[in-house]
């Protein structure tokens, strides 16, 4: 577990769906960050937990004073197998929270965490224009490796998604 004056960090659990659910359904219903469209349960974030958990892979909660403010995990980036050694990394935080630092912290402790397993390469996605997260992830060492025009359609219009790569 990491520490911090006023965040702390430490392991997810199927016990955090409900937390997780309320941080992560915002971007569901109000933005282009991620492509789902419909809110998730906390029994299906939950279950995500669980199925990321179960692949040695991590997934962190910052939180203060109890209260979970935020997340980060890395899941599979490909099913195939040759593609075992590259994890796709992401970092949510409750709405509100940006700008102080909690997101550098959780995705610095996921990178760290990641860094005893024998994932090789750290994938991010970013849904464009994203400037908050594209700067986080160059913060933190990772490159831009692509971007392809108008692959989601959201919120009525179509979006750019780039990816930032950064290798272990």
């Amino acid at each position: 577990m990491t520490e911090h004056p006023r965040l702390s960090i430490r392991p997810a659990t199927a016990a955090d769906g409900e937390a997780l659910a309320r941080i992560y359904n915002p971007y569901v219903l109000d933005t282009i960050v991620t492509f789902e469209e419909a809110p998730v349960s906390a029994a299906e974030m939950a279950e995500r937990v669980s199925e990321v958990r179960a692949l040695s892979l991590p997934w962190l909660i910052g939180e203060r004073d109890g209260q979970v403010l935020g997340y980060a995990y890395a899941a599979r980036w490909r099913t195939r197998v040759s593609y075992r050694y590259s994890s796709e990394t992401t970092v949510y935080l409750e709405p509100g929270q940006g700008g102080n630092g909690y997101g550098f912290r959780l995705y610095a402790a996921l990178l760290e965490a990641l860094g005893g397993t024998d994932i090789h390469a750290a994938i991010g996605g970013i849904a464009l224009p994203n400037a908050a997260s594209v700067a986080l992830h160059e913060k933190l060492g990772f490159t831009k490796v692509a971007q392809f025009p108008e692959v989601g359609f959201k919120l009525g219009r179509w979006v750019d998604v780039g990816y930032w790569q950064k290798l272990l």
